[in-house]
C-alpha cells in the first residue's frame, strides 16, 4: 500500500506517538529513525509528505541536510520540519530551503493534523501541476497532409462539438492517443483535465482502485483517475485489456456518470467524457466472451480509425522533418536524409507505425556516420529496416545478378526499383510515374512486362488510387 506520510525522528516514542495520531486519521504512515533510512524510504516509496525532525542526533545528516537531499531527489515531496529546540533562525532557514511548514515540539495534535492535511493537498497539487507541465511541453499535433489525415482532422472537428463517446481503433503506434487529445483540446472541455489510462499497464487487481478510488480504514477516500478527470475527458487506452468485473462498473459510469470507490459505500458523481481506444478487434473479443457486448455498444457510438503509416506514405517525409526539428530543439544535430534513404523509408512496411518511425529518426540522428552537414544515406538506415524490407534497393541477390546476362540483370534491377518506388507512393501509379520520370501509360506497360503492380512485385491490379 502506498505511504502517505513518512515520519522521521531520532526518538522512538515520538515516532510511535506521531504515527499513531496520523494513522487514526486514515493515513498510511512509515517511520525512520535516521537520515540514511529516511532517504532510502523517500527514494523507494516516494511519500508525498515527510514530517522531519531538525536535529536527528546520531545521524550522518541533520534534518536540514536531509531536506536538501529530498529536494534534489524528490522535488515534489512536501516536507514539514519540526523541532523542540526551534528558534526564528532555524525556522527561517527551513522555509528558505524548501520546507512547507515548521512545527514546534511538543506539537499540538490538532495543529499537526491540519498541517499534514494541508501538506497532502499541496503535494497533490504539485503532482497535478507537474503532469500538466509535462503534457503542455509535449506536442500532440496531428502531423501530415495526406487525404487520410485531412479526413481525420474533419472528423475530430465534428466530434469536438458534441459529447458523444468515441471508439478509436487502429494498429499500435498509429496515433490513437493523439486523436483523443485533439478531440479533447478542441472541445469545450479543453480547460479541464485530460487523463489517459493504459488498461494494459495496470494490474487487474488494482485497476478498480486506480479508476474509481479507494476508501481507507480511516474513512478517507483517495480519488481515482475518473474523479481526477471530472469536468474533462478520460481515454481508456487498450480497453480490451480491462477485466470483465471492471467493465461492469464502467458500464454504470457511462450510463449514469456515477461509481462507488473500492471499500466504500459512498457514491461519487462525475461529469466525464469517455473516449476509448484499442488495437484489437473488440467484436472478436465480444464473441470470445472477454468483452461485454453491452459495453461495446455503449462505447462504439462514433467509431474513428487511426490509419496505419503504410497507408499514408506521403506523410513520411513530413513526419521525418517534424521529428528532426523536435530532436534539434532538444539539442540533437539537425541533419538531412538523402533521397535514396527517404525512398527506402517510404517503401518500408512500418509495422510499428508512427512510433517506430520516430524511433528510427532518433536512432539515425545519434548513430548515422558522417558530419552534421552530410546527408544520411540509405546505407546508414537501421539493419532491421534494410534486412526486412523486401522492396529495398539493396538486393540480397546482388551476387546472383552478377552472373546473369545483361538483359535479365536489367529486369531484376527494374523490378526491384519500380517495386520500391510503387511501395514508396502507396500504390499510386501517377505519383510513381512522375517520380521516376516516365509517362503514366509507359509505366503501366513496364509494370505489365515485369509482372508487378501497385501492391509490389507480383501484384496484378493496375490501380491509380492514392494509398496515401
Amino acid at each position: 500500500m502506498a505511504v502517505d506520510v513518512l515520519v522521521v525522528d531520532d526518538e522512538a516514542d515520538i515516532r510511535l506517538t506521531l504515527s499513531g495520531l496520523l494513522e487514526d486519521e486514515g493515513w498510511v504512515i512509515a517511520t525512520a529513525g535516521g537520515s540514511d533510512e529516511a532517504l532510502r524510504q523517500v527514494i523507494d516509496q516516494s511519500p508525498p509528505v515527510v514530517v522531519l525532525d531538525v536535529w536527528l542526533e546520531g545521524s550522518l545528516l541533520d534534518g536540514l541536510e536531509v531536506l536538501t537531499a529530498i529536494q534534489k531527489e524528490r522535488p515534489d515531496t512536501v516536507v514539514l520540519m519540526m523541532s523542540g529546540h526551534s528558534d526564528i533562525e532555524t525556522a527561517v532557514n527551513a522555509i528558505q530551503d524548501g520546507a512547507y511548514d515548521f512545527i514546534e515540539k511538543p506539537f499540538n495534535a490538532d495543529r499537526m493534523i491540519i498541517s499534514v492535511s494541508r501538506a497532502l493537498e499541496a503535494g497533490r497539487l504539485r503532482q497535478e501541476n507537474a503532469a500538466l507541465k509535462a503534457q503542455t511541453h509535449r506536442d500532440w499535433s496531428l502531423i501530415g497532409q495526406s487525404q487520410q489525415v485531412a479526413a481525420l482532422r474533419g472528423q475530430i472537428a465534428r466530434l469536438a462539438k458534441v459529447n458523444s463517446r468515441v471508439l478509436i481503433t487502429g494498429p499500435s503506434g498509429a496515433g490513437k492517443e493523439v486523436i483523443a487529445r485533439n478531440i479533447h483540446s478542441q472541445s469545450d472541455r479543453a480547460d479541464a483535465p485530460f487523463i489517459a489510462v493504459n488498461c494494459a499497464s495496470i494490474r487487474p487487481e488494482t485497476m478498480e482502485a486506480a479508476l474509481f478510488g479507494e476508501e481507507t480504514a480511516g474513512g478517507i477516500i483517495t480519488p481515482g483517475l475518473l474523479q481526477n478527470a471530472d469536468g474533462g475527458s478520460v481515454l481508456l487506452d487498450e480497453v480490451a485489456d480491462m477485466p470483465l468485473e471492471t467493465q461492469a462498473k464502467m458500464l454504470r459510469v457511462i450510463q449514469e456518470q456515477t461509481f462507488t470507490p473500492v471499500s466504500s459505500a459512498n457514491q461519487i458523481s462525475v461529469d466525464v467524457r469517455v473516449l476509448v481506444s484499442t488495437s484489437r478487434d473488440l467484436q472478436a473479443a465480444v464473441r470470445e466472451g472477454s468483452f461485454r457486448e453491452d459495453l461495446y455498444f455503449r462505447l462504439n457510438v462514433v467509431p474513428v480509425e487511426a490509419p496505419a503509416l503504410a497507408d499514408r506514405v506521403d506523410d513520411i517525409p513530413i513526419l521525418i522533418d517534424y521529428f528532426i526539428e523536435r530532436a534539434a530543439a532538444s539539442g540533437q544535430p539537425r541533419r538531412i536524409l538523402s533521397s535514396n534513404a527517404m525512398a527506402a523509408l517510404q517503401a518500408h512496411a512500418w509495422p510499428g507505425n508512427v512510433r517506430q518511425l520516430r524511433n528510427v529518426v532518433e536512432w539515425l540522428l545519434i548513430m548515422a556516420p558522417g558530419a552534421v552537414d552530410e546527408e544520411i544515406g540509405m546505407q546508414a538506415l537501421p539493419p532491421d529496416i534494410l534486412k526486412e524490407d523486401p522492396a529495398s534497393l539493396l538486393s540480397e541477390r546482388r551476387t546472383e545478378v552478377m552472373e546473369l546476362p545483361l538483359k535479365e540483370a536489367r529486369e531484376v534491377f527494374e523490378r526491384n526499383y519500380l517495386s520500391a518506388q510503387i511501395a514508396r507512393f502507396g500504390g499510386n501509379v501517377s505519383k510513381t510515374a512522375k517520380s521516376v520520370g516516365m509517362e503514366r501509360s509507359a509505366l503501366h506497360r513496364k509494370m505489365r512486362a515485369l509482372n508487378i503492380g501497385p501492391g509490389g512485385e507480383g501484384a496484378a491490379a493496375d490501380s491509380d488510387e492514392d494509398g496515401a
